[in-house]
């Protein structure tokens, strides 16, 4: 019963979250300086997680096809299931993790530090917002960076199924993104970036709800951090099914 009660916890504490992010962040003043902070910190300081994590991504998508489809005859198509399967599902998803295991646990250990030492009362007794000065800022910046950083992730891993079918399966890279091109559409590539903004907000608004209720001292800093990651990635794998069934419904109607 006690897994029961935190699920409608965070359901109602996420929902009210999300209110008070939409209403607050609809009047101003914005701060642009904390969110271009935030930026710099959520996007250009996952950058090279995210290209470590698309290349290898990539690459061993094309080892693992050429090698099986090259006993059919079929290694012509790698780049044809490499370029769909990164750009419709493995981009996104894999780079919204990372994103989730090294962002959500930095805005949640973040604000459960400033939630321990009472530096959140001190925000609302100074009549500042806490949820505009700490928890806006971030939510934006996930919403800017994640879909930005998938967009590259897309990229390095098509690239790193050519540096494979190039040296491993003597694919010529003018043959490769011939047929990458010819594969990828508009359709694809929107349906893909677009769980990019539902993943963006799946791991922004868990992490700060753990990060502002944070109790226990710093050792429920911890267990909220580790709570925050699980969540968030949880969203994540389970939201893809249903995003993709919805985007596919949204296809046909089109």
């Amino acid at each position: 019963m006690s897994v029961v009660r935190d699920l409608i916890r965070f359901m109602g504490g996420t929902a009210i979250l999300t209110k008070q992010v939409i209403s607050e962040g609809l009047r101003p003043p914005l701060y642009l300086r904390l969110i271009t902070e935030q930026i710099q910190s959520i996007g250009l300081m996952s950058l090279p997680l995210v290209l470590i994590t698309a290349l290898s991504t990539g690459m061993v998508m094309a080892l693992q096809f050429g090698l099986g489809l090259e006993k059919f005859g079929g290694k012509m198509y790698v780049p044809k299931i490499v370029s769909l399967s990164i750009i419709r599902e493995l981009g996104p998803v894999f780079t919204s993790l990372m994103m989730a295991a090294r962002v959500g646990a930095g805005i949640t250990s973040e604000l459960g530090s400033m939630k321990v030492t009472q530096q959140i009362d001190a925000i609302r007794a100074l009549g500042t917002s806490p949820i505009k000065k700490i928890v806006i800022p971030r939510v934006i910046a996930c919403i800017i960076c994640v879909p930005l950083l998938a967009a590259i992730a897309n990229l390095v891993g098509i690239g790193g199924g050519l540096l494979v079918g190039w040296s491993e399966l003597n694919l010529t890279p003018a043959f490769y993104w011939q047929k990458v091109l010819e594969t990828i559409t508009l359709v694809d590539y929107m349906s893909g970036m677009g769980k990019t903004f539902f993943f963006a907000l799946f791991i922004a608004l868990p992490a700060c709800y753990f990060g502002l209720n944070v109790s226990g001292g710093t050792r429920g800093v911890g267990v909220a951090t580790t709570t925050s990651v699980v969540t968030a990635s949880i969203l994540i794998l389970v939201g893809d099914y249903f995003l993709t069934k919805a985007f596919w419904i949204i296809e046909q109607w089109l």
